[in-house]
């Protein structure tokens, strides 16, 4: 078969500027370790399986880092290979060669489901990063977010998700799940997460959060008394938990407390980011499947790539 370019390849070579989807694109080919995720999947990739042969581990993986930042399903992801030169280009695919179809996308993220590898890959993720310099250090911050869910039962079973449930926070009810992090201090950095429904609170979910190191933990007003927890009664660590907002409103500006937890309130700012870029970069403010094992998954793999592009700010300064 020759390489010889097609219409779309000419056509794309004389474009004047680059979109945005391309900045990014190339931003994330450059941050990603591919040969470090690739290794982690090859063990499963198409192993024991029977059919038409499968693409390069290379390209598929490339398809779903794709699908997972700008939040598609399996029949629009398809449809992007197809419109999207810069998407091709990303991948290593041209329209004069097959394209991966809606059913090639659905087994591969099936396949990073059943084993687990979405977690894999945010392991991985992290010690490459360690090895790059930035390590975890003796502080860690705790939070969680729920993540929205459909309340609708008009589907096929008749049902709401049976794994997601509802909870009240200040005059709104949600339903969903709920996220929780632990983020390094220092760096930004996400280094544990824990996934449960929406009503579990977040104090019985902290001590899944530390990657043994501490010596200090922040925690917003919710974690108020996650040091008397059976869990957490050996850890020796130096607890900065923020006061109520009530008691908080009764200090004076200017004194010793209110000075503390402003200080208090400047370092918990760091776990923010994550979730802005979990929600508003790679647009997953809702669920896009059922049950919390797929979404986890999916969530591990996207603060994965987060951590990535935190990272880059931090060996470059």
């Amino acid at each position: 078969m020759t390489d010889q370019p097609t219409f779309a390849d000419l056509d794309y070579q004389v474009k004047k500027r680059k979109t945005r989807r391309e900045e990014f694109l190339e931003r994330m080919d450059c941050l990603i370790p591919w040969e470090r995720l690739e290794e982690r999947i090859r063990p499963h990739y198409f192993r024991g399986q029977r059919g038409r042969r499968p693409y390069f581990l290379s390209v598929i993986l490339r398809v779903h880092i794709v699908q997972l930042c700008y939040n598609l399903s399996d029949p629009a992801m398809e449809d992007l290979l197809y419109e999207a030169e810069s998407v091709r280009r990303f991948a290593g695919l041209r329209l004069s060669e097959p394209i991966p179809d809606e059913s090639t996308i659905l087994h591969f993220r099936h396949l990073l489901e059943r084993h687990e590898l979405g977690q894999g890959l945010f392991e991985e993720i992290k010690s490459h990063l360690a090895e790059q310099g930035v390590r975890l250090r003796e502080g860690t911050i705790v939070d969680a977010t729920i993540i929205a869910a459909p309340s609708s039962s008009k589907n096929l079973s008749g049902e709401r998700d049976p794994e997601m449930r509802q909870v009240k926070k200040g005059n709104q009810y949600y339903f969903g799940m709920k996220l929780h992090i632990g983020v390094d201090a220092e760096t930004g950095i996400v280094h544990s997460l824990s996934t449960t429904s929406a009503n579990v609170h977040d104090v019985t979910e902290a001590h899944r959060l530390f990657h043994g190191g501490e010596k200090q933990v922040w925690g917003y007003a919710g974690y108020v008394g996650v040091q008397k927890r059976k869990e957490n009664l050996d850890l020796e660590v130096d607890w900065q938990v923020a006061m109520r907002p009530g008691k908080r409103r009764k200090l004076e500006p200017d004194s010793g407390e209110a000075v503390a937890e402003k200080a208090k309130a400047s370092v918990r700012a760091k776990v923010e980011h994550p979730f802005l870029d979990l929600k508003q970069i790679f647009g997953y403010a809702k669920v896009r499947y059922r049950g919390l094992a797929k979404n986890t998954q999916r969530m591990a793999l996207l603060l994965g790539l987060s951590n990535l592009k935190r990272a880059q700010t931090l060996i470059a300064g």
